[in-house]
């Protein structure tokens, strides 16, 4: 399973089980180990994941942080766990006291639905006020999951994420800035805006005036760009639909599509194996010169399998998570049992 496959998972059996865990413990085991095995780190391996790792303070000693997770035999990610109700803006001040005193260049606050990962960009060995990098487990985006697999086991590379943290940093305020701006725009930002078009005095009342102005262009100039790659995405996939169901009709044959005896009995067969993960109902076919085809729901973007009995040699082409058609030859019809398992879980991708 690829890495944002399982993030994402995680976040399904987050959402799902969060009302069912009563204490912090609890918190842990179902949520938070969970996510640190999925960026690959063992956390059965005390030699990799260290649990209540000591961290003394001061004149405290003895005081205890969730989780230090360890490479080369020094802690390189400290981790600060709450049950997951409570609200993280209280508790970052016990990290950065952990942080003070330990060798690890980050430290990440949960409650195993929010993390917070936190460095030192702004004073050397003294942990940030603010995260660098900040997300939801059940609701990530793509672009997230690809910055939380720089901390995966296999991809960690301190100096990399280092030279991007502190562009996240300005990246995430400037966000958080221009959010505010479109929700509410500020007096500098109306000004420098009306100047451009309204050549005379600005008075109190004129500023009012242009300040829903302003708002409604830039929510407009947003919502267009949003339509125009949307329409641009659509368009694409109906040329591609369009591409994929347009039979292939050589110059000796132009006639119409003849189902065969074969095609169907291959049909019968593939709607058989299909009873054990789906209502056969919803396995339908279409016919093609070159190919016949099966799919899931009588919908083109959701292809099981081509099937090629026309020729001297016969194939199936069955299809990948992301729609590859991979062809492989039959010697018989019976041989599509050996596809079991490819086309029920090409199924199960829809």
């Amino acid at each position: 399973m690829e890495f944002k496959d399982v993030v994402r998972t995680l976040g399904d059996r987050v959402h799902k089980l969060k009302d069912s865990i009563l204490t912090e413990e609890a918190t842990k085991n179902a949520f938070i180990m969970p996510f640190l095995q999925s960026l690959g780190y063992d956390v059965f391996n005390p030699l990799e994941v260290v649990p209540e790792y000591i961290t003394d303070i001061g004149t405290k000693k003895g005081e205890k942080i969730d989780y230090a997770i360890f490479k080369d035999g020094q802690p390189i990610i400290l981790v600060e766990c709450k049950h997951w109700s409570k609200n993280l803006d209280l508790h970052d001040g016990q990290l950065l006291r952990y942080f003070h005193v330990s060798k690890a260049k980050f430290g990440i606050l949960t409650n195993g639905i929010q993390y917070r990962f936190y460095t030192d960009l702004e004073q050397v060995n003294k942990m940030d006020e603010k995260p660098f990098f900040e997300f939801t487990i059940d609701t990530i985006k793509d672009i997230q999951i690809e910055k939380l697999k720089e901390f995966h086991k296999a991809h960690f590379n301190l100096d990399g994420i280092l030279n991007s943290a502190n562009e996240m940093k300005y990246m995430n305020q400037l966000r958080t800035v221009i959010a505010g701006e479109l929700s509410n725009p500020s007096d500098e930002l109306v000004q420098y805006f009306t100047k451009q078009i309204y050549n005379g005095r600005l008075t109190s009342k004129l500023m009012e005036q242009f300040r829903p102005l302003v708002q409604r262009t830039a929510q407009q100039i947003i919502t267009d760009s949003v339509s125009d790659r949307l329409k641009a995405a659509l368009n694409r996939e109906q040329e591609q639909e369009q591409k994929e169901n347009t039979p292939i009709v050589s110059s000796e044959s132009k006639g119409k599509v003849d189902t065969t005896v074969e095609e169907m009995e291959a049909f019968y067969i593939i709607k058989a194996i299909m009873r054990a993960v789906v209502d056969s109902s919803r396995i339908t076919w279409r016919d093609a010169q070159s190919y016949f085809a099966v799919f899931f729901d009588d919908n083109n973007r959701k292809p099981i399998c081509r099937v090629y009995l026309d020729g001297n040699r016969k194939f199936i082409g069955t299809f990948d998570k992301e729609k590859k058609e991979i062809r492989s030859e039959l010697t018989s019809l019976d041989d599509l049992y050996k596809f079991t398992a490819q086309l029920q879980a090409t199924v199960n991708y829809y």
